[in-house]
């Protein structure tokens, strides 16, 4: 099912979809552990899951179709196959393009991806397709439904929050239908975004992407990648469970089930997780999302 139609039919319903998000992991991979994960993803009833694209640099975006195509045609559920195009050539996106469609895919998140090593932001402008708006229409009109990545505090190369949105809309020129952001701390921050968002004419679903915190360390790995900043309760959280990382993992759930009730409360398009190919933590966002 096309993701376009997911929001269109909650909308009507006056619904919020809720979706997750995997990916292949590192090193060997077979259809079987990806099966599993996404099997327990898929039994707690998810408007759809997306799988990413060669996450971390592991270097197994091949499995990304086949991961795609064995959610939606053997588990029943809508699937997402994520894209980057930073290191694409044209006859390279037409390939992606054959294998998308002889898997069945029919939704695909463009995303630009980080640049290659060496490569400066001044010579990026030299390939194929320097950008996700770039990609987007290559997609639409190869007939897929297309997303996109929103950045609620800006993309990390753009200082300027206004700025950043004039690309998002941009995006939504391109053919975008519906968008996805990136992990946030601070649902307030997010707010000011949507509302930022709607002024400069963005009009397709926003569906917001919220991450647990797990470990020290992976925050901070979030905090330097991706330019989430991290709001007083959190720290206070790192601060306390310091040497606990039990009691932090369980925290930062909680955290994110937190953020995910108040937003949903505050009547968002929709709401993506970040599961980290942790069923668990699906498992209880979907517990809050259901309480709440």
């Amino acid at each position: 099912m096309r993701v376009d139609d997911i929001f269109r039919n909650a909308r009507q319903a006056n619904e919020q979809p809720v979706s997750f998000e995997m990916f292949p992991p590192k090193g060997e991979l077979t259809l079987e552990q990806a099966r599993d994960i996404a099997g327990e993803l898929a039994q707690l009833g998810p408007d759809f899951i997306s799988v990413t694209y060669s996450a971390g640099g592991s270097g197994n975006s091949g499995a990304t179709a086949s991961i795609a195509s064995m959610i939606s045609h053997e588990l029943g559920v809508a699937s997402v196959a994520h894209l980057t195009c930073i290191s694409l050539t044209r006859d390279g996106l037409r390939e992606k393009i054959d294998e998308f469609r002889a898997a069945g895919i029919e939704n695909v998140l463009a995303l630009r991806g980080d640049l290659p090593a060496g490569m400066s932001e001044a010579e990026a402008g030299d390939i194929a397709f320097p950008y996700a708006k770039d990609l987007v229409p290559e997609l639409v009109d190869a007939g897929f439904c297309v997303g996109g990545a929103a950045y609620p505090e800006g993309h990390l190369t753009c200082e300027d929050l206004n700025l950043s949105v004039e690309h998002l809309k941009q995006k939504q020129d391109a053919g975008a239908s519906f968008l996805v952001t990136q992990l946030c701390f601070d649902n307030e921050y997010i707010y000011r975004f949507l509302d930022m968002a709607r002024v400069a004419g963005i009009t397709v679903p926003i569906t917001v992407g919220i991450m647990p915190f797990m470990s020290k360390q992976q925050i901070t790995r979030m905090v330097f990648t991706c330019g989430a900043s991290l709001p007083s309760p959190v720290i206070k959280l790192l601060a306390k469970y310091e040497d606990d990382p039990e009691s932090l993992r369980a925290a930062g759930i909680d955290y994110a089930c937190r953020q995910l009730e108040d937003l949903a409360a505050h009547g968002v398009d929709g709401l993506h997780v970040y599961a980290m190919n942790r069923p668990s933590v699906a498992r209880a966002a979907m517990s809050a999302l259901r309480s709440a």
